[in-house]
């Protein structure tokens, strides 16, 4: 395979569409031995080892809730409130304050999206604290390190 065709593959593409336009231009049946060769291929690490463990997974989920939802909730209850404000206290907000709110709300709650899985302890032994201050800087600067790898290996 060239090197600018694998430049031009995706990072998390699968091997199998690599391999589907060589399987179509040869009409050719496989031989034993290339047959052979291929089901020796074993991806690089088990569905297991690439997996987050359950107890992380679950720390992930209850953080996203907290950090999402609630901002979320304050979004909808925004358009009620002013809504109410209207019809039984005659209080017209002007529609761009009320839209700015509302989509302050919601812009904090797609953050806390981030923040809620960056925040949490990767480790399954380890908790963290209730705002995982601490948590989300470490695992930031894990991913910003696998970004720049990854960056440097496609260059």
């Amino acid at each position: 395979m060239s090197a600018e065709s694998e430049r031009s593959r995706l990072p998390f593409e699968p091997n199998k569409k690599r391999q589907k336009p060589a399987k179509a231009k040869s009409a050719q049946p496989e031989t034993k031995q290339e047959s052979g060769k291929q089901d020796h291929k074993k991806p690089p690490f088990t569905k297991q080892e690439i997996a987050i463990p359950q107890v992380v997974s679950q720390r992930m989920i209850r953080r996203v809730a907290g950090f999402s939802g609630i901002p979320t909730a304050l979004g909808i209850s925004s358009l009620i409130v002013s809504y109410l404000l209207l019809i039984y206290a005659g209080i017209k907000l002007p529609p761009i304050a009320v839209l700015l709110v509302n989509m302050g709300f919601f812009g904090l709650g797609v953050l806390g999206i981030t923040y809620g899985v960056l925040s949490a302890s990767w480790d399954e032994d380890r908790v963290g604290s209730l705002l995982g201050w601490n948590e989300f800087t470490t695992n930031f600067g894990r991913m910003v390190a696998v970004w720049r790898e990854t960056r440097q290996k496609n260059v």
